[in-house]
């Protein structure tokens, strides 16, 4: 069995979840596509300010899970498995 690397497999699935992403926008104009850009968004609605006086710290997250991401991430892991 052949040693895979982590960061190739961290890279396929960065890469799947940014065009499944990028899928998903473009979809959404398409009727028959739109179902690819239904999902889930959750994270900080407003982000988190730590004002130190000097130091002001910002903190903001917000994750959206689509259809196209999902099935990205599955061709990802498709595609590593292969390699």
């Amino acid at each position: 069995m052949r040693n895979k690397n982590f960061w190739v497999l961290l890279l396929l699935m960065l890469a799947g979840i940014v065009l499944g992403g990028f899928i998903g926008n473009l979809a959404e104009g398409v009727s028959w596509l739109s179902w690819l850009n239904f999902g889930q968004s959750f994270g900080l609605d407003s982000p988190l300010i730590l004002n130190f006086g000097i130091l002001v710290i910002t903190f903001g997250l917000s994750i959206k899970i689509t259809m196209a991401g999902i099935i990205g991430v599955v061709i990802a892991l498709i595609t590593y498995r292969i390699l």
